[in-house]
């Protein structure tokens, strides 16, 4: 039985931009969230659970990026966490 045509994305753009959320934007809000992580705590023990924890963030912010309605709210929500991530990094290397 073939799929209901209503729910599937018509657009080239809008599946390349669902890809690159997923993979680029997911990644990068990964590394973020675990450089911030590694800042505060402990950083051989983050960076030791970072190989398990990171995947499975990766592959959750992936699906998430498919799952949403709107293209650019997952980018906007993924860059946005970046910068926050980032800037807690810099917080924590700073004091």
């Amino acid at each position: 039985m073939p799929a209901n045509p209503k729910y599937l994305s018509v657009s080239g753009w809008e599946r390349f931009g669902r890809f690159t959320a997923g993979f680029i934007g997911g990644y990068l809000l990964t590394i973020a969230f675990h450089l911030a992580l590694g800042a505060w705590l402990n950083t051989v023990n983050v960076v030791i659970s970072s190989t398990y924890t990171g995947f499975i963030l990766w592959t959750v912010l992936f699906i998430l990026a498919y799952i949403s309605k709107k293209v650019w709210k997952v980018w906007l929500l993924y860059l946005g966490l970046s910068l926050l991530f980032f800037a807690l990094f810099y917080l924590g290397k700073l004091f």
